[in-house]
This record gives C-alpha cells, sequence and structure tokens, in this order.
C-alpha cells in the first residue's frame, strides 16, 4: 500500500496584529465618539481634531486590507447581505427607536441618511462591492482613482446613504485594498516604528492649528465643499492635504500595533459588536445630562469620560457579553447554527442505530474471529500431542 508523503493541511490561524489593530481601532472609535459630550475647550478639541486626524483613515485602511478576498461569489454575497445589511436595517430601526422614545428626538429620512454612527456599515457595503474592480487594476492606478474620486466627490456628493463619506474615505480603502504582506511586514522594521512615534508627535503640533487650517469638519469627509465656505481650488489642496495625513497616520498607526497575542487580541473578534451597541450608551448619557455634568466639572471629565468609554469598549468585547450580544448582531448566522444543531439533534437517533449496527457487528466478527483463533490452537494442541 502506497503511503502519503504529504503534509497535513495547515490550519488558518489569526494574526494577532490585526486582532489588536482592530479592537484598538474600534475602542478609539468609542473614545471619539464619547469625546462629543465634552465641553469644547482648547485641550478637547485639540485631542479631538487630533484623533480624528489619522484614526478614521486607519481604520478604513485596515478594513480595506481585511476585504482584499471578497469576491463576487454567491457565498461572499450572501455574507455581504447577512453581515452588513441585515445590522444596518436591524440598528437604523433599534438607534431611531431609541432616539425617539428615549431621547424624545425627531427623525427624518430613516435608512436614506444613515444614523450616528451606522454610516459605516452602508460605506462598508459599497466599498466591498467595489472591491473586485480596484483589485484587477495596477496598483497605482486604483490608487490614483480612488484619490481623484475622493477630490471630485467634494464637488458633488451628497447624504443619501452618506454617498459624500463613500467615495470621500475610498483612497483608504484602496490603499489597503492594493497593500501587500510584504509591504505591511516592512512596517515592522524599527526605524519606520521611530518615524511613526515622531509623526504621529507632528500631527500633534500641526492639529492645533485646526482652525486655521481648516474646520474639524473636514475631517469627516463628509460635506460638498461650498458647504465649507473656501474656494474650489482651496477646498481640492485642503482634501489632498489631510488624504496625505490621513494615509500616513494609518501606516504609523499598524506600524506601531504589537502583534503580542493576549486577552486583547482575542477581543478583536468582536468589533462589530462594539461598534454596533456603543452608540445606544453614548446618546443615553446625553440624555441623561452628562453633558451639563461634564460642563461643570471640565477638569475631571476629559479623564473620567476616556476611561469610561475605553472600558464600555472592553465590556462590550468581553467574550461572555460579546457571545449574547452578536445573536442580535448577525442574526441569521445564529439561526443558521440552531438549524443545524436541530437537524444533528433530529438525526441523532438514526446514527445511534447505525452505531448499534456497527458495533454489534464488529462485536460478531470478533467472536468469530475469536472461535477461529481457538480451534487453530486446539488444532496444534492436537498436533503437538500425536
Amino acid at each position: 500500500m502506497a503511503v502519503s508523503t504529504s503534509a497535513p493541511p495547515v490550519a488558518k490561524t489569526r494574526d494577532p496584529w490585526w486582532d489588536n489593530a482592530k479592537m484598538a481601532l474600534v475602542l478609539l472609535v468609542v473614545v471619539g465618539h464619547a469625546w462629543t459630550l465634552l465641553p469644547h475647550s482648547a485641550l478637547n478639541d485639540h485631542l479631538y481634531d487630533f484623533l480624528y486626524a489619522w484614526h478614521v483613515p486607519a481604520f478604513v485602511f485596515v478594513t480595506g486590507y481585511l476585504s482584499r478576498s471578497f469576491t463576487y461569489e454567491p457565498r461572499r454575497l450572501w455574507q455581504l447581505v447577512r453581515t452588513l445589511v441585515v445590522p444596518y436595517v436591524l440598528f437604523e430601526c433599534a438607534l431611531a427607536l431609541f432616539r425617539i422614545y428615549v431621547g424624545g428626538e425627531k427623525l427624518e429620512d430613516l435608512f436614506q441618511d444613515p444614523h450616528w454612527p451606522m454610516w459605516y456599515l452602508a460605506a462598508l457595503f459599497f466599498w466591498r462591492l467595489m472591491t473586485p474592480i480596484f483589485k484587477r487594476l495596477p496598483t497605482l492606478v486604483a490608487i490614483s482613482t480612488a484619490v481623484v474620486v475622493s477630490l471630485v466627490a467634494g464637488l458633488y456628493a451628497g447624504d443619501t446613504l452618506d454617498v459624500a463619506r463613500v467615495l470621500g474615505l475610498l483612497p483608504f480603502f484602496v490603499l489597503g485594498l492594493v497593500s501587500t504582506k510584504d509591504a505591511m511586514e516592512r512596517l515592522r522594521a524599527p526605524w519606520v516604528r521611530k518615524a511613526a512615534v515622531v509623526y504621529f508627535a507632528a500631527v500633534a503640533v500641526l492639529t492645533t492649528w485646526t482652525d486655521q487650517l481648516a474646520q474639524t469638519e473636514w475631517l469627516y469627509y463628509r460635506s460638498q465643499y461650498g458647504e465649507l465656505d473656501v474656494s474650489d481650488g482651496r477646498a481640492l489642496l485642503t482634501r489632498a492635504a489631510l488624504i496625505t495625513i490621513g494615509m500616513l497616520g494609518a501606516w504609523s498607526f499598524v506600524a506601531l500595533v504589537p502583534r503580542i497575542a493576549g486577552w486583547f487580541t482575542r477581543m478583536g473578534a468582536a468589533t462589530l459588536v462594539v461598534y454596533l451597541f456603543h452608540g445606544f450608551v453614548i446618546k443615553g448619557a446625553a440624555y441623561a445630562g452628562y453633558m451639563s455634568w461634564a460642563d461643570e466639572h471640565a477638569w475631571l471629565s476629559l479623564p473620567l469620560t476616556t476611561l469610561a468609554a475605553a472600558g464600555l469598549a472592553l465590556v462590550l468585547a468581553w467574550p461572555p457579553v460579546a457571545k449574547v450580544l452578536t445573536h442580535a448582531v448577525d442574526p441569521f448566522a445564529t439561526a443558521e447554527r440552531r438549524v443545524k444543531e436541530a437537524v444533528r439533534l433530529a438525526e441523532a437517533p438514526a446514527q445511534a442505530d447505525q452505531i448499534a449496527v456497527v458495533v454489534e457487528e464488529a462485536a460478531v466478527e470478533e467472536a468469530i474471529a475469536e472461535q477461529a483463533r481457538a480451534e487453530r490452537a486446539a488444532a496444534v494442541g492436537t498436533g503437538v500431542a500425536r
């Protein structure tokens, strides 16, 4: 009989680098959204502008890198619907009900104009659909096309499904999409990590003049240039500068993320849970009067809000909590698991009968073999006696 010399298949393992990056980014999402509850001050506004100058670009860049395998296969398209469209509809409704009946808000354009922070699901849906198209283009052509689209989008893009952000942030998604593993590994070089620290220090200094250089609104990539009271030429230059700052910030962030696996890494699998549920807590704090309290305790509100937001992200991503909340985030996956479990339970009696038959047949065969061995032993003994 021939013996196979091929190696057994190697199980695909998760790279802790990217799980750490995902968890760190979604934690910063919660922190950034929590900072909107704070009073305006030089320090608060500066920290907010510093974070948003590179954080959203880094978030989109990592999303693009992790979307490289998307294709138009039916399985992947169904996954797109199951993990983006379904949660979008469910949480749009849930947030709308929460804001209306808890916050007393009046809302318009439900689904058409995504609720904060639901824009990201709408954007990711369209970015994923663009993935196979950009993957076919040469790298430089893909990046250049995305940059041109982003620059032009500021002239015409509107609010429907946050298409302005979809197109405005497209360069960061495409940059991640065309990045290779080798290119990412080069970011781990010691000199790159040192340069990343210097770069963030430079961005921290630069964002002290955000109001003189560009309004904070520019960092959201959602407004038409005409709404920002600048000429089209100035607008194009401003967005081009922000894209450059964002790209360098995304690389710097990834370079500084550790590759050590641990409890924080394991939470990286629950980033969508954190993203979709934290908004209820932030909004709830606003409805409860937290902003008034923060105004009265300005010296304490920044560190307390930051720590509370980070703690909220960690609690939502904590495996026992995330496991329960995932049922709401991905209900179809839960239903599919339940159906498979039901099928297995239904098939269990038949499988038990089959196992019993096999065991019985094996016992009979063993008894026959044992009898044959006894007969041979008796025959040998008779021969020796003769």
